[in-house]
């Protein structure tokens, strides 16, 4: 930490004030992360020397319809500050300020404040562009609003937006500083700057650091619907079917996955697949093949199999079930009792890898077969992307409209679908092409703001040539009411409703 003060009384200060703040609002600590040692020798002799950081997080449960996102609804809508008392070093008046926080939860619960934000080191402006800029809503501040308070830091502050005529109903006490209006702009005084103009600075800071776009070739992308004349039919009917979801080392959607299976109707067993010994390998091996024997449907979920490990993601997932034992119970599945089968991101991953997808059956991948590989970008993305449906071929999509875009989530490193040519086009041909990334014209793009991993002709899902097994990027057992309620569109594509529907 070196003899200077600012190296070690900084951080050890936050420190000081953390704890203060724990017992003040008798919270308990959650974790953090600091650099106080941060200083570092490289080869060369040079020195590299990180500034005193002190980094916290925390986090909070609730219902979802609790839950208030703080992007700017309607204009029309009131724009008010309710400011946390403080001492004369700065620190919050913690009843004070728990008290007023229980009165904005009463109008919260009430419906009268509709949106929030916790201002934080730039103020008041800081706090009302971020939420300008969800829904692309303008901002008109009160001429009476002094500029020192608009960019001062406000920490325990909130900003809020107040349903129209709600104002005099409010339990906390507040200041009125403006309104949200439809003309995408930020209005103050005698300064005017557009939206998009302010949203362009905000997102150019760190473009150099986390680059959006890698300057991928924005090559013309087929646009069509596959409509088949027929679809694949169950002839092994069951009421309620069973379905099982492998659990790698890594994996994290299988609660997500279970609980979308079970709300459409199914019955699902997941099986956490055991790895530390030989004998722990071969007692899964065991489990798996009872549990693909009594399932009608498998699906691989989400996550990040084995550390997504080294030369592609869900390479040991795809390894386990090359088993000849495991092998031999998919294909029965698949061969002899009309089964389904479901791949979700790191699970499509999986599926790719064995070949299930495009070809159908568990084979071994040569250079030319269709894989996925690393994002355009070069990094992780996790955004909201719009899906159309382009091809009814599939029973998954049984209840999805063809032609029809949807709003899911994505999550990924290496999600980009590549392929040569040859392959492109007899998945076009053959209907197996079953949703591609489109912009908000519900065109498919190469475009990486609406196609984030640069997926060749803006393809996010493929399957088997008749269709009953489905690979995507997208988390459509995520998109659920509390995760989109702010999110426009249609989000669910009735996945999961499509495949119990199909065995009865």
């Amino acid at each position: 930490m070196s003899q200077e003060p600012a190296r070690w009384s900084q951080p050890f200060a936050a420190l000081l004030g953390a704890y203060d703040a724990q017992l003040g609002f008798g919270l308990p600590s959650i974790g953090g992360k600091d650099s106080m040692s941060g200083t570092f020798n490289e080869e060369d002799g040079e020195e590299i020397n990180v500034p005193p950081t002190l980094v916290s997080f925390a986090v909070n449960v609730d219902e979802g319809k609790h839950m208030l996102t703080p992007e700017f609804k309607q204009a029309g809508n009131k724009i008010i500050v309710i400011r946390a008392e403080r001492n004369g070093y700065e620190l919050p008046v913690y009843a004070s300020v728990m008290e007023l926080y229980d009165r904005v939860l009463t109008d919260m619960r009430a419906g009268r404040i509709v949106s929030a934000y916790a201002v934080e080191g730039h103020g008041i402006a800081e706090a009302v562009s971020k939420m300008a800029f969800g829904n692309h809503l303008g901002v008109k501040i009160e001429h009476n609003l002094d500029p020192r308070d608009f960019f001062a830091p406000g920490w325990g502050d909130l900003v809020c937006e107040v349903a129209d005529g709600k104002v005099g109903e409010l339990a906390c006490t507040y200041t009125a500083i403006g309104e949200v209006t439809d003309h995408a702009v930020f209005a103050y005084g005698n300064v005017s700057i557009p939206l998009t103009k302010a949203l362009a600075a905000w997102n150019e800071t760190l473009e150099s650091v986390f680059p959006t776009a890698s300057g991928v070739e924005q090559t013309k992308v087929t646009d069509t619907v596959y409509r088949a004349g027929s679809v694949a039919v169950c002839t092994h009917k069951i009421g309620a079917p069973n379905v099982f979801i492998p659990v790698f080392p890594g994996t994290n959607c299988e609660y997500d996955s279970t609980r979308a299976f079970e709300r459409a109707g199914a019955r699902v067993t997941t099986r956490v697949f055991k790895n530390l010994s030989a004998a722990d390998i071969r007692d899964s091996v065991e489990a798996y093949k009872k549990e693909i024997k009594r399932a009608q449907i498998v699906m691989f979920p989400g996550g990040f199999s084995a550390g997504d490990e080294p030369e592609g993601s869900a390479k040991f997932f795809a390894a386990a079930f090359r088993n000849e034992i495991l092998k031999e119970e998919i294909m029965k599945l698949l061969n002899e009792r009309d089964g389904l089968m479901l791949g979700i991101c790191n699970g499509f991953q999986a599926l790719i890898k064995l070949g299930l997808v495009p070809g159908g059956c568990i084979t071994e991948q040569n250079a030319d077969s269709p894989t996925l590989t690393y994002n355009t970008i070069g990094r992780h993305i996790s955004k909201m992307v719009n899906l159309k449906v382009v091809s009814n071929k599939s029973p998954w999509l049984a209840g999805a409209e063809a032609g029809g875009v949807y709003t899911n989530p994505v999550s990924h490193g290496e999600g980009r679908f590549v392929a040569p040519k040859e392959w492109i086009d007899r998945l076009f041909a053959n209907g197996q092409v079953a949703t591609q990334y489109v912009d908000d014209n519900g065109k498919p793009t190469m475009d990486e703001y609406w196609n984030p991993n640069g997926s060749y002709m803006a393809i996010e899902g493929i399957t088997s040539p008749d269709g009953r097994i489905y690979g995507k990027m997208g988390h459509a057992e995520r998109s659920l009411e509390s995760v989109t309620k702010n999110v426009p569109g249609r989000h669910d594509m009735r996945i999961f409703e499509s495949g119990v529907q199909f065995f009865k």
